[in-house]
């Protein structure tokens, strides 16, 4: 089975589908055209699919081998975001203020044309794949949504792949252990005593508690975990006070954590609240916090990592496994990964960046491209890491 060989008719094929995509961005939890397109393309190579989840734009497409085999589950998201794009692309977003910014009309792109190799190629597949279309993955409810409908059900294993601006076009990287953070959100309400800016002593200051809560959170990753723990705690937004001769009575903390250890990824909640509202006491206010888990760590497991990395090799070359560390950004592919046996499971990050081609802009960005050469490649990935997970 040479899928890289078979892939070849589809080259211009993927591109035009991601075209189309981009032209097009929904946001999480709407895709409801790009759920369209996925299944229009779907029929017309005769793939059976079901939609999944109580969102409503999930699909989940079978392609059954001819030889008995394993069942693996491939996944590509299909949501945009809020940003307004700011490439001057004879495809740029017909939506203002709306855009992939993060690649996701590419992996939707490749998860199609994948369909259709893998379609080409069923004869000679062992066991089953299937092809998980997912929405919502920045708000974190696509994979959850899909798994509570049943996606996993007789899967022995998951694969995931994010088009990466950090890796060179032409490589990619799986390697064991965590890849992706855990991403939680934290909020946190002060309330005081407002007043008049001339009489402070009168008055219980919510804006000098807050920052003294905002400094204090700082010290929890440099002082309440080892060194070698990777953490992080940002504060992003801060709300409080309307005028400038008024002293607040309440402010509003909100923030984000981010870990690669599920025991850290337990440990904040309590040090934060304690944090909070000790300092909120000693300044005389109140404290209330909420803590929201988004998403869990995204841990490669070993087996399927070097699944992956031999399927790398195959598809990109010898030399195409690129060397690079973990992100801090979440991924709710690593539900997926949870929900397999034995957590089988891994996420591949393959590379889009092309400097020549302006194919450098970090993911969010208004400015954020794809390197379309890079796109069969990923979408030949799919179906070798699918092929080979039933050789292993």
């Amino acid at each position: 089975m040479n899928i890289k060989e078979s892939a070849q008719k589809y080259s211009d094929y993927i591109v035009e589908i991601r075209r189309k995509i981009h032209e097009n961005p929904e946001l999480s939890t709407q895709e409801f055209e790009t759920s369209k397109l996925i299944m229009q393309e779907l029929d017309k190579i005769g793939v059976p699919y079901v939609q999944c989840g109580s969102l409503g734009t999930g699909v989940l497409a079978t392609i059954q081998g001819a030889k008995p085999g394993k069942t693996i589950l491939i996944r590509g998201d299909m949501d945009a975001l809020p940003v307004a794009e700011e490439n001057d692309l004879p495809f740029k977003s017909k939506v203002e203020g709306r855009m992939h910014a993060c690649g996701h009309d590419g992996h939707t792109a490749c998860m199609i044309t994948a369909a259709h190799i893998l379609n080409d190629v069923k004869d000679e597949l062992c066991g089953t794949v299937k092809l998980a279309f997912q929405p919502a993955e920045e708000t974190a409810q696509g994979a959850k949504d899909m798994i509570a409908a049943g996606a996993m059900e007789g899967v022995d294993g998951v694969y995931g792949m994010h088009l990466w601006s950090g890796v060179p076009s032409g490589t990619a990287c799986a390697a064991a252990g965590g890849r992706m953070a855990g991403a939680a959100q934290f909020e946190i309400w002060i309330q005081g005593k407002g007043g008049h800016g001339a009489e402070p002593a009168s008055c219980v200051d919510a804006i000098t508690c807050t920052t003294a809560i905002v400094n204090s959170l700082q010290t929890i990753v440099s002082r309440e975990f080892r060194p070698l723990d990777a953490a992080v705690l940002t504060v992003g937004r801060i709300d409080a006070g309307f005028r400038w001769n008024v002293i607040a009575d309440s402010a509003y903390i909100a923030g984000t954590t981010r870990c690669f250890d599920n025991a850290i990824a337990k440990a904040f909640p309590e040090k934060i609240e304690r944090m909070a509202k000790g300092i909120a006491e000693a300044y005389r206010c109140t404290a209330k916090v909420k803590y929201t888990d988004l998403v869990p760590p995204t841990v490669n497991h070993p087996v399927m990592a070097a699944i992956v990395e031999g399927a790398i090799r195959k598809t990109m070359g010898e030399d195409a496994n690129f060397d690079f560390g973990p992100t801090t950004g979440g991924e709710d592919f690593a539900f997926f990964i949870n929900a397999a046996p034995e957590q089988m499971g891994a996420i591949c990050l393959c590379g889009i960046r092309d400097e020549a081609k302006d194919c450098c802009h970090e993911h969010h960005s208004p400015k954020f491209k794809i390197d379309e050469s890079a796109l069969l490649n990923a979408a030949c990935l799919y179906c070798q890491v699918a092929a080979d997970f039933n050789k292993s």
